[in-house]
């Protein structure tokens, strides 16, 4: 790239002259403020993309049990639930030839590990307000007819799949570093790989023009639409392989009336994500609403369930929500959730373990009335369109 001037004629003929970015602050800000600079290519259905940012400074951890290690510069996110990591260097900071790679792959590795569904929504919501931005405006971009648990949940199986974009974005892009990005853009088959040059011109006063310069878009056309992974969904017989192998016989027992449930009178559908879980719709005042999800983690290994609160809210209301959490047990590791969830309207996605739960002796019992409740509970919503 040369230092030439671009050109704007208005009145008179106006040069602009390439600048630099004071400081990297000052080059992250104004991504946060204005991703559209970052929108090209287009959605599986074809409408333009449409990046939306989830958190500036995104926390990085390596283990389950640890706060963040890293700092992500940018997190975003599309209308299809796929995710885009952003990491942002001047020119001038030599780590864009070289290291900024081996960082990026290690953000990547472990956010598609440890950001879990509820982590992204909260953080999200979280840049929303920071920003005072309403959700029911930012939301109307993603969702569709989905629920913000949905969508999350979606966004958590597109990072255990590897199905995100990676953009390294200067003010520069180094011959090496664009080398670096088609290589693994050819050899990576769920994951895009971009380098964006977004060059600064300045003229008088405050105009200012950005021009993007995308490198990479060569190497991902030229994957095979073939060679991406195919997504298995998990079946019954998979989380019956792992509830009979690795859930102590009170887990196995309240898992498995679950699941049985489910099957009988709601209708459950298997994940994509590497770890096996299934979530169930149960048909409620005429809606199909998603209740519960079961997830059986590897790494480290732990057994989950999730109560979808911010389905059965936007579906039915909070008002049956609260009825909802009302009849679930009083296990005390629960209550302190749904505690929580009471205090922010019932728009969450409380968890707890199987092994938990099995010290209440009836607790499978306590769920399945809950359940059978809100599907009888007169057939009204709290008009909730």
């Amino acid at each position: 790239m040369t230092d030439q001037p671009v050109f704007v004629l208005g009145g008179d003929l106006q040069a602009l002259e390439p600048a630099t970015f004071a400081t990297e602050e000052e080059f992250q800000e104004l991504l946060a403020r204005h991703p559209r600079v970052l929108d090209f290519g287009s959605l599986a259905d074809g409408q333009p993309l449409r990046l939306v940012l989830v958190a500036r400074e995104m926390g990085v951890p390596t283990s389950a049990e640890r706060g963040p290690a890293y700092w992500l510069d940018h997190l975003f996110v599309d209308a299809d639930g796929v995710p885009t990591l952003v990491e942002v260097k001047r020119a001038s900071d030599t780590r864009i030839r070289r290291e900024v790679v081996g960082q990026m792959l290690d953000y990547a590795a472990n956010g598609a590990r440890y950001w879990p569904g509820p982590l992204l929504q909260r953080s999200f919501e979280e840049t929303c307000v920071a920003d005072g931005r309403s959700l029911e405006e930012a939301y109307g971009e993603l969702l569709g007819d989905r629920s913000p648990e949905e969508f999350w949940s979606l966004v958590e199986e597109r990072l255990a799949a590897g199905q995100m974009r990676l953009l390294f974005v200067a003010d520069r892009i180094p011959l090496e570093l664009r080398a670096i990005v088609e290589f693994l853009n050819r050899q990576m088959r769920q994951t895009d790989v971009y380098a964006v040059e977004l060059t600064q011109y300045r003229g008088d006063g405050d105009l200012r023009v950005l021009v993007p310069r995308i490198h990479g878009e060569v190497a991902t056309a030229a994957k095979s639409p073939s060679g991406r992974r195919t997504t298995q969904r998990t079946t019954r017989d998979d989380m019956d392989a792992v509830i009979r192998t690795r859930l102590a016989p009170e887990p196995r027992r309240i898992a498995t009336a679950l699941l049985d449930h489910a099957a009988a009178r709601g209708r459950l559908e298997g994940g994509t994500a590497k770890y096996p879980s299934m979530s169930v719709r149960y048909p409620v005042a005429g809606r199909q609403v998603p209740l519960w999800t079961l997830s059986f983690y590897d790494d480290p290994a732990k057994e989950e369930l999730a109560f979808s609160f911010g389905s059965i809210t936007h579906h039915l209301g909070p008002g049956r929500a609260a009825a909802f959490a009302e009849s679930l047990p009083a296990v005390p590791e629960l209550r302190k959730k749904l505690e929580g969830e009471r205090e922010k309207g019932y728009k969450g996605w409380p968890s707890i373990t199987l092994t938990s739960l099995a010290a209440d002796p009836d607790a499978a019992e306590e769920i399945l009335a809950a359940i059978r409740q809100l599907m009888e509970g007169g057939g009204a919503s709290d008009d909730i369109d």
